[in-house]
């Protein structure tokens, strides 16, 4: 046998040897389409997200175009028509639904008891009605919760400490999101040990918010505080706008609201919490049952303060403050 024929049958042996290992470490099967179900807009912010998530589901072999296909259903702010979307997705049938927003959870879960719904972000699914308990979800609910409701006592004790003269605070929060409700009721709890008078402003939409700001003028509040609520993501340039031009000093509950101009923000690292729910959907399509996966709490989380901000509003950020923030807006 000749050298040639030698090398040649050498990396034939190689290629057959090899090859099972290859195939092995590859999702088997045909493609399996993920539904992607979000109550907001696709902005910047959202998608760097979902970017997260089929990042981190790229890294774990599903290869969007080979073996993963994805369809996106946008709810652009509009939570009645979460309903239709998510009926478009089982009628697709799709073999998970991932969500991001109670409200789009909630959706997902009414239009099928059966399609594996992945939270990738969500309020309390408990108290939703979505899962039995965190531990054990008991249906086709699981996935990465951003306890975004609890985290709005710890809001308020942020602001407290960043303005400590603030006694009246009010909460702008939409009153068809439950999330939103949470988040008042939090609050309110939270101030009676603070001393400080909590009042709900309600808003709708984008244009219910210039009578809002009216509204918290009139009630001599001295700060306002973003309850949960999605859709506003949308109009968060707006929202800053009018907290400055209204001189009241806004906590918003994600970084992207500080960075269009909100004072200060504090909440969930949520490009980490996709990357965390696409280890729910391998784990689902490798054959784990939603119901006995225990759903997880965040664990990372970011307080932004905005300087430039702060000084338009003639405000001096504590040194105790400034020392605990993670990134500093100039």
């Amino acid at each position: 046998m000749t050298a040639s024929r030698l090398a040649r049958t050498g990396f034939l042996i190689l290629a057959v040897f090899f090859l099972p290992m290859t195939l092995e470490a590859q999702p088997q099967g045909k493609a399996v389409r993920i539904g992607l179900l979000d109550v907001g807009a696709s902005n910047p912010s959202s998608d760097a997200r979902w970017k997260a998530l089929r990042d981190r589901l790229r890294e774990l072999g599903f290869v969007e175009g080979q073996n993963i296909a994805f369809e996106l259903r946008w709810g652009n702010g509009q939570t009645d028509r979460l309903p239709g979307l998510a009926a478009e997705l089982v009628n697709l049938k799709v073999d998970i639904m991932v969500t991001a927003g109670g409200e789009s959870a909630l959706a997902g879960k009414r239009a099928s008891g059966s399609i594996p719904i992945v939270t990738a972000t969500c309020p309390d699914p408990v108290r939703l009605g979505l899962v039995a308990s965190l531990a054990r979800p008991g249906g086709n609910v699981t996935g990465v919760i951003s306890i975004s409701a609890d985290l709005a006592g710890k809001r308020l004790e942020l602001l407290k400490q960043l303005i400590p003269r603030a006694m009246r605070v009010v909460v702008l929060h939409d009153p068809d999101n439950r999330s939103s409700e949470f988040s008042v009721l939090e609050t309110e709890r939270v101030a009676k040990s603070l001393g400080v008078v909590v009042q709900s402003v309600d808003a709708r939409g984008q244009k219910e918010f210039d009578a809002a700001f009216l509204a918290m003028k009139r009630a001599r509040a001295d700060a306002v505080i973003l309850g949960v609520n999605t859709p506003f993501m949308a109009h968060r340039r707006r929202l800053a706008e009018l907290a400055v031009s209204h001189r009241l000093p806004m906590m918003a509950p994600t970084r992207e609201y500080a960075e269009a101009g909100a004072l200060v923000s504090y909440g969930t690292d949520y490009p980490d919490q996709f990357r965390r729910a696409a280890m729910y959907v391998d784990k689902i399509l490798k054959g784990a049952r939603p119901a006995e996966l225990p759903i997880e709490q965040p664990t990372k989380f970011e307080l932004v303060i905005n300087l430039k901000t702060a000084r338009a509003l003639g405000l001096t950020v504590p040194q105790s403050v400034l020392g605990r923030a993670d990134d500093l807006i100039q």
